[in-house]
């Protein structure tokens, strides 16, 4: 799988929707996240009669040979909870980043801290996990035994300094294990042809027996899922536009909450990219784009600009909301005139006009 070629909308498809433009915490359409590929704890999947997924299914097609050879890569964010306290008793040293509950301080958990010319707010965040899956022979008929992955709890301590070099507060970063399943399996449609299967599940046991909220579901839940699937010495079928000796077989195929699509160079066939977001065949984040805004939608003038017409007060907010989120405002802030022209529009195949026809 060449991963450099598809990493700009694998990244896209990533965060889409992780924080959208005011991006501030306060803003109405950031209190509702997390709304693209999540995969719940079963137990409240079935509590709320399935309308919360916690499988996800992809079925694609290819053709291939005994030489054949299918690896299968699964990406998601798992949600990590930022909580802001307040120290009772300021202190002058401050353990690790990493510790175990006797270690943190005496605090309070507060909405808003503010100290050293900075502001600090509670947020949650994400963090990138990745589950790869060993090589499949298709032609085998084979199928890769459902393999459990399982990431543990943790927490970080970040120290809060005032202008005096005490530290004043804290910044406690925490997320819960989360356990799944991912099971490959292939089978021969005809001479040459096969398809292939990935199921994912969320396997994570929820501790409470009290029924939860969805806000408490997603700590326990995968978030963007989406799979990569690549081929060495074969090629994948496009399920938007298969040939007419394979359009029945590709119409009974069976995807559950994602979509399949080839992916990278127009006309390769080698990598299959299976998203929660339904995208068309060879998808491409505009060359002109100077980085992500979280909305893959190529709107990034409209959006640079209105991030330019913001108060220094709500720019605050920004830079304090997600690191992510400051580093959007930086690159803004710094981008020159001539980027900016490019984002303006540009013009793409353009071909001779048609001779007009005489009107009868």
């Amino acid at each position: 799988m060449n991963r450099d070629r598809v990493q700009k909308i694998a990244e896209a498809v990533l965060y889409e929707g992780y924080m959208l433009y005011p991006y501030r915490a306060s803003a109405v359409k950031n209190q509702q996240r997390w709304n693209f590929g999540v995969l719940c704890p079963q137990a409240y999947s079935e509590a709320q009669d399935g309308s919360e997924a916690w499988t996800m299914q992809t079925e694609c097609l290819l053709e291939g040979d005994s030489s054949t050879r299918l690896d299968v890569t699964i990406r998601f964010l798992q949600i990590v909870n930022r909580s802001v306290g307040r120290l009772i008793h300021p202190v002058r040293d401050f353990p690790g980043s990493r510790e175990t509950e006797s270690a943190l301080p005496e605090c309070e958990l507060v909405d808003k801290l503010q100290a050293g010319g900075q502001i600090f707010t509670p947020w949650q965040e994400a963090m990138e996990r990745e589950v790869v899956i060993p090589l499949l022979y298709p032609a085998a008929g084979s199928t890769v035994d459902p393999l459990s992955f399982e990431f543990s709890a943790g927490r970080e301590l970040e120290p809060v300094c005032g202008e005096d070099g005490w530290v004043v507060g804290v910044v406690l970063r925490e997320w819960n294990t989360l356990s799944g399943s991912v099971e490959v399996k292939s089978e021969q449609c005809e001479d040459g042809l096969f398809k292939a299967v990935v199921r994912i599940c969320n396997r994570t046991v929820e501790k409470s027996s009290q029924p939860r909220n969805r806000a408490g579901a997603l700590m326990d839940s995968l978030v963007s899922t989406h799979t990569f699937l690549g081929v060495e010495n074969g090629k994948f079928v496009s399920l938007i536009d298969p040939p007419d000796g394979l359009k029945n077989l590709a119409a009974e195929c069976r995807n559950q909450g994602t979509w399949p699509v080839l992916a990278g160079e127009e006309g390769e066939r080698n990598t299959m990219l299976s998203s929660p977001i339904i995208l068309y065949d060879y998808p491409q984040i505009a060359p002109e784009s100077p980085g992500g805004l979280f909305d893959g939608t190529e709107i990034d003038e409209i959006l640079s600009l209105r991030i330019l017409t913001m108060t220094e007060e709500e720019k605050d907010e920004m830079r304090q909301s997600d690191q992510r989120a400051r580093e959007i405002l930086e690159r803004t802030e710094n981008m020159p005139p001539e980027q900016f022209m490019k984002l303006h529009g540009v013009l793409r195949g353009l071909r001779p006009a048609e001779p007009a026809r005489e009107a009868r």
